[in-house]
């Protein structure tokens, strides 16, 4: 299962959601809380080619976007081979 990491804001229902859609699928992610370091914002806006909302997604090497990219690929039927998961016929 790839690592993944989610840069967000304690105060953020989209952070919120985001984590609870992958709580419910039994995967744990770690995450980086932006609020109050200029550091992390920086750092998240550099490794997200310059975007700047929360939530900021990354599976493994693949930087998803933020929750409404999350969902998107949820409904596709993306996001369970992107996190390792396969599903019963």
């Amino acid at each position: 299962m790839p690592n993944i990491v989610i840069y967000s804001k304690d105060y953020c229902p989209y952070c919120q959601r985001a984590k609870a859609l992958l709580r419910q699928k039994g995967i744990s992610s770690t995450d980086i809380e932006v609020s109050n370091s200029a550091n992390l914002v920086a750092e998240m806006i550099q490794k997200s080619n310059g975007r700047r909302t929360v939530p900021q997604i990354f599976i493994g090497d693949v930087h998803v976007g933020g929750s409404d990219d999350l969902f998107a690929l949820e409904r596709a039927g993306k996001l369970d081979p992107l996190l390792g998961l396969t599903r019963a016929a």
